[in-house]
């Protein structure tokens, strides 16, 4: 393989005062050109190696900085989103706290009606059927859709009165 690397040269052109030593000193010289282009090529492999590591390290950077960008959008969606439910939830609460009170109120009402019938009714077939009802259980649901009703109802009673 050296030998495709070292010119050849023909003794016979050099002159009388160009000794062999003169022909030795070419051949290093061409040798050390061509190892010359050897770690040059080698420095410019390193280069373009550096160059492509420091894009790529670059690239990992944009996507790490995306990822974290997206993770804190997605941080404050998440926030917001809770803050909402949140919200939400103190107004069911809130909301079911005035049922239970409404449904205490009615319960009271319901009670005092009642008494009131028996009062005035005492020998009335209907007054066993209102001491029964005492007993019954409350349907929640059947009282909040007639709240806004018994409450129409009361308001126009107290008027009365």
């Amino acid at each position: 393989m050296m030998q495709n690397t070292i010119p050849s040269f023909h003794f016979n052109t050099f002159s009388n005062s160009q000794s062999p030593l003169a022909a030795h000193e070419l051949i290093a010289r061409s040798l050390s050109t061509t190892s010359t282009s050897d770690e040059a090529d080698a420095d410019e492999r390193r280069q373009r190696r550096m160059i492509s590591n420091r894009e790529s390290a670059r690239r990992s950077r944009m996507r790490k900085q995306k990822y974290l960008d997206e993770l804190w959008s997605r941080v404050i969606r998440l926030r917001n989103e809770n803050r909402t439910i949140t919200d939400k939830l103190n107004h069911v609460s809130e909301c079911h706290d005035q049922v239970v009170r409404d449904n205490a109120r009615l319960k009271e009402e319901a009670s005092e009606l009642r008494r009131m019938a028996i009062d005035v009714g005492i020998g009335s077939p209907f007054s066993l059927a209102l001491t029964e009802l005492e007993e019954v259980p409350c349907n929640t649901a059947y009282l909040r859709a007639e709240s806004t009703t018994n409450q129409s109802i009361t308001n126009s009673v107290n008027l009365l009165y």
